[in-house]
């Protein structure tokens, strides 16, 4: 049995066609055919999420670790509203979504009727696309446009190389809940040609004369998914002594070789060697990175030349440096390079000398400052199992991982830096560790704990998750960014305040863990991660908040000792 709408039902098949197999459902009454459909597809897994805004997230984690859509599905007004945060990240983070609104008929929009909104167009600025379906299919050619629209729709989010969410609302009438034999519907479903982008005889040319003649080539890959090949043509092409491979840990590309703690390895440096060890030719790829320090400095020292590789030909200018933009395939470019080296010099070595001068400073610096964030940390990844996975909480904790060698680990890290929000920490590593089904540790701070508490409020919470939530009774970022000079922070900043996190997992029924002080804290690590009989886990390490500011803006004056 399936719903009797015949437009949605075409919408569940092509759907299903098109490779769809998870569908996040929050409930309402309006979506009921959508549900309907949906749950009668023996392929798709429907995982019923009642918060909206927990359900876009939780959707998001599950698309980011299977690299395919995932439906979410809502009634209509202000539930559609609340996928907005989800979305926003999912667009800048190229994550493909494939949002599903029901909504009333046209003629009902602006006539006082109950839940009832505009959402045409509602995420205009931050989809790849949007269509409205037909309320009836009075004619063969409704069913025509659903075909089109839902496989253009599906197209277009799985773009390779510029994923990212579309929009399919859904006007439906009543009765809705309604049910028929499956019509086994005929559908037409359109296909996209794979098309492989090629440099033209004079760019290769140009680029290749150019990489040759620079002594100083600096590679910078931002936020990214884990790739194994581009990995290794990033590790063969920085065997060249004249090209530095720069990472972060969400750039998830590690090697002996790479420098990657960007944040602080030219902390030490004085404004004529920072001039020194600018690059000619800067290359980027990936998403965002993090460091602010980091991005100032390349604003200020600029590259002769800065390349960006992007297959959907963005014209990303971050360091003010832009002048050549590479639409391809990452790989292909580096492939093409490794083949072309450059003129020997110093440049990797004087560049890497710094990155091992930092870490020493920081393994030395964290053996003499007391119990803070920063010690909490360097625990947290001196215990984290084996190949793992790493969701991290905006703000403080991505900054503070920044600062650690983590290629020991064997982890991936992700984290919500598409637009850098404090939403939806929670139900993002929730829904991550649903869909790679590895052990997934969240590292979040308290605020962004408790701001997307309703992430705990979900029964598709897996076992193999971990959330690790840092307290120290506030937003720890603003006792170290310039806010911390301002008499209105602990008020408005950084929001004071004694909130504890055993609460809400006792009414979760999640297992619970606290630590206060370095051993309470290797002791509660051991315990976290034992199996959890079908349960995921909570950890709470407390931390002084005054101490923790000081500690990390004294690591900043140690380094230039």
């Amino acid at each position: 049995m399936s719903t009797n709408k015949p437009i949605v039902n075409v919408l569940a098949k092509l759907a299903v066609a098109k490779g769809l197999r998870h569908a996040v459902i929050s409930s309402g009454s309006r979506n009921a055919p959508i549900v309907i459909a949906f749950d009668a597809e023996k392929k798709v897994e429907c995982l019923s999420v009642i918060d909206e805004r927990s359900a876009g997230f939780f959707a998001l984690g599950i698309a980011q670790q299977t690299n395919s859509p995932v439906a979410l599905i809502c009634t209509s007004g202000s539930a559609v509203l609340n996928y907005a945060p989800a979305i926003v990240e999912a667009y800048y983070q190229k994550i493909p979504l494939l949002i599903l609104t029901a909504d009333r008929p046209t003629e009902w929009i602006d006539q006082d009727d109950g839940q009832t909104i505009k959402q045409t167009g509602i995420f205009a600025s931050y989809i790849k696309t949007s269509f409205t379906l037909p309320a009836d299919a009075n004619h063969a050619d409704e069913l025509w446009y659903t075909e089109r629209a839902v496989s253009e729709a599906f197209n277009i989010a799985n773009e390779k190389g510029d994923e990212g969410p579309v929009h399919i609302n859904i006007p439906l009438r009543e009765p809705l809940y309604v049910e028929a034999k499956d019509m086994q519907s005929r559908f037409k479903n359109i296909e996209v040609a794979a098309v492989t982008k090629k440099l033209s005889d004079k760019a290769e040319k140009e680029i290749i004369s150019a990489w040759q003649k620079a002594s100083k080539k600096m590679i910078i890959c931002g936020l990214h998914k884990p790739d194994k090949e581009l990995n290794t043509l990033l590790s063969k092409l920085a065997d060249d002594v004249s090209v530095v491979v720069m990472t972060e840990c969400t750039s998830n590309l590690f090697d002996a070789k790479f420098v990657n703690t960007i944040d602080g390895y030219f902390e030490s440096l004085t404004d004529s060697e920072k001039d020194e060890l600018k690059p000619e030719i800067l290359i980027t790829l990936g998403g965002p990175v993090t460091t602010k320090k980091f991005k100032a400095y390349l604003r200020k020292y600029k590259p002769n030349e800065h390349w960006h590789i992007s297959a959907s030909s963005s014209h990303i200018d971050t360091y003010q440096s832009l002048t050549r933009v590479l639409p391809l395939d990452e790989k292909e470019v580096f492939a093409l390079l490794i083949k072309s080296k450059g003129k020997s010099s110093g440049y990797a070595d004087d560049v890497s000398a710094l990155n091992t001068y930092a870490l020493k400073k920081l393994d030395a610096y964290c053996k003499q400052v007391p119990f803070s964030d920063l010690k909490v940390f360097q625990a947290i990844f001196n215990n984290l199992p084996a190949n793992s996975d790493v969701q991290l909480g905006n703000s403080t904790p991505i900054r503070y991982t920044s600062l650690f060698n983590l290629i020991k680990t064997g982890a991936h890290f992700y984290s919500n830096r598409g637009v850098s929000g404090i939403d939806g920490s929670v139900s993002t590593a929730a829904g991550a560790a649903y869909g790679s089904g590895k052990m997934t540790t969240l590292i979040t701070g308290d605020l962004a704990f408790f701001y997307d508490s309703n992430g705990l409020w979900n029964k598709h919470l897996p076992e193999n998750l971990r959330v690790i939530v840092i307290n120290n009774s506030g937003g720890g970022i603003f006792r170290i960014i310039d806010s911390r000079d301002t008499p209105l922070l602990e008020e408005y900043f950084e929001a004071k305040h004694e909130m504890k996190a055993e609460p809400f997992a006792k009414a979760y029924n999640i297992p619970y863990y606290s630590a206060g002080n370095e051993k309470e804290l290797e002791k509660g690590l051991v315990q976290f991660y034992k199996p959890q009989k079908g349960k995921p886990a909570i950890l709470e390490v407390f931390t002084p908040n005054k101490i923790n500011a000081e500690v990390l803006l004294g690591y900043n004056k140690f380094l230039k000792k």
